[in-house]
């Protein structure tokens, strides 16, 4: 009999399991369970990018595409992200379309991150980056943001990080689970820290078109003297509701995307295909669509927030995502023992705030891309649980 615990990496059997599958797993076994854990949109993918989908499918658009993805699409990219957040990329050299955002993530850490650098992680935050950042040799160093900076990442937290081993920062903004976005300022104090340092910026900007409020999306690449130190991940699955899709991209200086194509090169081969061709008609077609949708997601965002808090659990405003994060810390109980209590007893399903780091304690996420009358009737239910608490 093979001893697995001696031919399995390490590294690997060390990382501890996604938290937010556990509870959908615990969920999947029960009946009349309302979910707000999933941060998917509950939107069907707009006609206009299916359609052209279906197309490249008849026209048997089937075969592999360069390893940087369509030049067709690339250029699509340049020219949206141009308009949309002043960013400026050659679609030759600077821009590498990916499986989903998850991809360009994991192909950017691995292509900067040697055996002991140092990663600036700031926390609450999606939770890839901690676990690929060790499984590139590399050592998380978690800065925790806090609910009176809106779950910013301040410059005074940022100095204190660093080292001379800090390799690069992961810049999660809007933030999945905390719905914080950096404005313009918060950004130029981040890039003022930055500036005279060889410290490289992972920008993960997949909620990019998910900003609430007056203020919309700067990208850290886009300010003045960033551009060379920054990786821009965005993708198609939030805005354009193409979860299933699965396609993402990378933009950053030549020398940087080229080290990640080769990463990309070996692993994937190229994007799927169709989604490609679908992606083009997402770029081009879909503003008017998304603009509903992002509507629709404001309605929803200040139902939630105003139910969490009318429920005595503090809900700070979220400016970006789809996601609320309430505190439950007057209930006196844990996130998981929260989140596991409402489960069982309640039937409702949302992810304890210690998913996305030790620093979530005393929170939960509850995702708001559900109908109003599913959050309506998660809301019911959770003040329900509250009194009886």
């Amino acid at each position: 009999m093979i001893d697995y615990n001696k031919v399995l990496n390490p590294s690997v059997v060390q990382l501890k399991p996604s938290g937010i599958r556990r509870f959908f797993d615990i969920a999947e076994t029960m009946e009349d369970v309302v979910s707000l854990g999933v941060g998917e949109p509950d939107f069907s993918t707009p006609w206009q990018i299916r359609k052209e989908g279906i197309t490249a499918l008849e026209q048997s658009h089937t075969r592999y595409t360069a390893n940087r993805g369509l030049m067709k699409l690339r250029t699509t990219i340049a020219n949206y992200i141009g308009r949309k957040y002043d960013l400026h990329y050659r679609p030759e050299t600077e821009i590498l379309v990916t499986v989903g955002g998850s991809e360009a993530i994991d192909m950017a850490i691995r292509s900067v991150v040697s055996e002991g650098d140092e990663v600036i992680i700031p926390q609450p935050s999606y939770v890839c980056y901690e676990p690929i950042t060790k499984l590139a040799g590399g050592t998380p160093v978690i800065v925790e943001t806090k609910a009176e900076d809106r779950f910013k990442l301040t410059p005074e937290a940022l100095k204190v990080a660093i080292t001379p081993k800090t390799k690069a920062l992961i810049l999660p903004y809007p933030c999945n689970p905390t719905g914080a976005i950096m404005e313009r300022d918060d950004l130029l104090a981040i890039a003022e820290v930055l500036k005279d340092t060889d410290i490289l910026v992972i920008s993960d900007e997949i909620y990019s078109e998910l900003t609430f409020g007056k203020n919309s999306h700067v990208s850290f690449g886009a300010l003045p003297g960033m551009a060379e130190r920054t990786i821009v991940i965005n993708g198609f699955s939030k805005a354009f509701s193409m979860t299933g899709w699965r396609l993402g991209y990378a933009c950053g200086p030549a020398p940087l995307i080229k080290q990640i194509t080769k990463i990309h090169q070996y692993a994937i081969m190229c994007a799927p295909t169709m989604s490609q061709y679908a992606a083009i008609a997402a770029m081009t077609a879909c503003d008017d669509v998304v603009e509903k949708m992002l509507e629709e997601y404001d309605m929803r965002r200040r139902m939630i927030v105003a139910g969490f808090n009318d429920l005595g659990l503090h809900c700070h405003e979220p400016l970006g995502a789809f996601y609320a994060f309430p505190s439950i810390k007057s209930t006196g109980l844990s996130s998981e023992e929260f989140c596991e209590k409402l489960l069982y007893s309640k039937h409702v399903a949302i992810v304890p705030g210690t998913a996305f780091g030790d620093s979530g304690e005393g929170f939960v996420r509850a995702s708001y891309c559900y109908s109003t009358d599913h959050i309506k009737k998660a809301l019911q239910r959770i003040g329900e649980f509250l009194q009886e608490l």
